[in-house]
């Protein structure tokens, strides 16, 4: 009978998260994946018949033979996404480790600090870029200085600024889970790999790198899902230059009222993260295997 009474509670107080992800995650992605079957109409409603005419569309496939508009989008916010991840693994990385040498004291102070950009409103940040990469900020002067630009050209609308904004928003989605994991790492392996004449790449990799793997596997993951999806920095530092997924979900649910068509591309989009999720749980799995 204890038992009983002890777990009728747990499952009742599981039950409003449960509907809470039923409403508002599972049936608005039931409805996604159903709407994508449907026709568009001449103003934008709904017809039959059910098709996959819009996945065919998103693979290329059209009325006048294969065009590889879609398909160039959907690999170029891969690779986008791929880029921002690296970059915030090329500053997270040491960024991490630096807070986490530093003084009890100072640990909390540096971490307000990679949290701070967080406070401000996503579209605040995206426009106080602009203003930085304008043709009269100094990062315009400098950049003309090196040789990079010619004088007087802005450094947006470009891929280049695409890439500042999208780092700038996600590092620090990538350095607080890796710290957590920093933070935990059992030194005395590293120090006995070095006692062992090991190689400062070989410590890092055999004894420090495991060690950070959830952390590491968690920020990228953080990192890498919403990057594939954005589109307010793409559209507002890229201009036209620059169209990713995002950017054409926004546009068939809005201007075109094409919203059959925005499903599926936004169900293609969902597949694809899923898929990143498999395969980096399926790595992080063997990692931990291995250890």
């Amino acid at each position: 009978m204890s038992q009983r009474h002890t777990r009728a509670p747990s499952g009742l107080l599981a039950a409003p998260a449960l509907l809470w992800l039923v409403a508002l995650f599972l049936v608005p992605l039931a409805l996604i994946v159903g709407l994508s079957f449907f026709t568009n109409g001449a103003f934008g409603e709904l017809e039959r018949p059910l098709t996959l005419e819009n996945y065919a569309r998103f693979l290329g496939f059209g009325s006048f033979g294969w065009e590889p508009l879609y398909p160039i989008i959907l690999a170029r916010s891969l690779l986008l996404a791929a880029m921002t991840m690296l970059l915030c693994l090329l500053f997270g990385l040491p960024l991490a480790f630096w807070i986490s040498s530093l003084p009890p004291r100072w640990k909390t102070f540096a971490l307000t600090l990679v949290v701070i950009p967080l406070w401000t409103n996503l579209l605040v940040r995206t426009y106080a870029w602009q203003l930085l990469l304008a043709k009269d900020g100094f990062l315009a002067h400098a950049a003309s200085a090196l040789g990079f630009v010619n004088a007087g050209e802005p450094l947006y609308p470009s891929l280049f600024a695409v890439c500042i904004g999208l780092v700038c928003d996600y590092l620090p989605f990538l350095v607080l889970p890796l710290y957590a994991s920093v933070e935990k790492m059992d030194w005395t392996l590293a120090e006995a790999a070095r006692d062992l004449g090991a190689s400062g790449a070989k410590v890092f990799r055999h004894a420090i790198l495991p060690q950070i793997t959830p952390g590491l596997a968690a920020g990228l993951t953080l990192v890498f899902v919403p990057a594939t999806g954005q589109f307010v920095i793409p559209d507002l530092l890229g201009g036209a230059k620059t169209v990713l997924l995002g950017n054409v979900i926004q546009q068939q649910f809005g201007a075109s009222q094409n919203w059959p068509f925005g499903s599926a591309v936004a169900t293609v989009a969902m597949l694809v993260v899923l898929l990143a999720l498999w395969l980096n749980a399926r790595v992080t799995r063997r990692k931990e295997q291995e250890l």
